[in-house]
């Protein structure tokens, strides 16, 4: 059986994440410890449980330790089944991290699969649903599954209550691809998201995104949510490229004022346009397993974070690759993925 320190690396729910998502493509027991032990509030939240409890039932798997607050987890996964699933996180957490744990075994299952998933599609801290279905899924289609997600119910933090479905048409093995160049820029895009709050707040937001940018007043856009169960709000920059769109995006919150919360994305996306690399800071987080799965494959990442590195570590434990990061000045990290020996 796999021992994994979860205090390894960034220490945070990924560690976990990847083991389990891991252990149902492989077949692999495991055990952690120390579960997200750099977090303020270590131990499993109702997000990672709601991740556990997915794999679990999918995986028709025994766990000992899946119980809020724990800092140990045994998992001994079974036989993955397709088929239709609905999942609550109930709390804020976030869903589209569920997905990113059951997704890797579904997408190389014998049937289609459909997903229903509830809680926070748009949180701080975890992909927006945004980003899955405009940057990430159409990569995932490329290696050879089909994988398309609709928002249903946006949930904003910190109500949550959002609710989005999947459905995958599987492959027998997924294709390893390389993303070296993002080719020409064909759209530059800015999204501004309100629930229950002010026109006001987004018409200064788009404004701020469109004078930073230098952006024409029509490539801004106002979305208006009155189906979500509180109020929330988030600004996001798309730039779509020949072989990869990416996706930006920062967070209102209570007390942080429009001109940071656009600053940030800004900043985003002048670092990402800066660079001449494909795949940003987070789509290369997104990258790892499944490219790992696919047995090879290299990208260009403007950064490769703490986050991925400690998530290539993880990887490790389970496949018999090496991930190699390879610095390039001003051409950001070449992330390769090579078999052992």
């Amino acid at each position: 059986m796999i021992t994994i320190d979860g205090s390894q690396g960034e220490g945070g729910g990924q560690v976990l994440r990847t083991a389990l998502a891991l252990a149902l493509v492989t077949g692999q027991p495991f055990r952690i410890e120390n579960i997200r032990a750099k977090r303020r509030k270590s131990g499993l939240l109702r997000q990672h449980l709601t991740a556990v409890e997915a794999v679990t039932k999918i995986g028709n798997a025994q766990t000992d330790g899946a119980e809020m607050g724990s800092l140990k987890l045994t998992f001994k996964p079974g036989t993955v089944s397709p088929g239709t699933y609905s999942f609550a996180v109930g709390t804020a957490g976030s869903a589209t991290l569920v997905l990113q744990t059951i997704l890797p075994a579904l997408m190389l299952g014998t049937e289609p699969s459909t997903l229903f998933l509830e809680g926070g599609t748009h949180n701080p801290m975890a992909p927006p649903f945004d980003f899955l279905a405009k940057s990430f899924l159409p990569l995932l289609h490329r290696m050879g599954p089909k994988v398309e997600a609709v928002l249903e119910r946006p949930g904003f933090y910190s109500a949550g209550g959002g609710r989005f479905r999947v459905t995958i048409q599987p492959v027998e093995k997924l294709r390893p691809i390389e993303l070296m160049d993002r080719g020409a820029i064909r759209a530059k895009r800015g999204r501004i998201l309100l629930a229950h709050l002010p026109d006001e707040i987004g018409a200064r937001q788009a404004r701020m995104l469109r004078n930073k940018l230098n952006w024409p007043e029509d490539a801004i856009e106002l979305t208006r949510f009155k189906s979500s169960a509180g109020p929330g709000n988030a600004v996001m920059a798309e730039v779509e490229s020949e072989h990869v769109t990416e996706v930006f995006t920062g967070f209102g919150e209570r007390d942080i004022p429009s001109g940071k919360v656009v600053g940030g994305v800004v900043d985003q996306v002048r670092e990402y346009l800066t660079s001449d690399a494909p795949v940003g800071e987070y789509l290369a987080d997104q990258l790892m397993i499944p490219l790992a799965v696919a047995g090879g494959g290299r990208f260009r990442a403007v950064k490769a974070s703490l986050h991925a590195r400690t998530n290539a570590e993880v990887i490790g434990r389970f496949l018999d690759y090496h991930i190699i990061f390879r610095q390039e000045s001003q051409s950001g990290v070449i992330v390769e993925f090579q078999k052992r020996g």
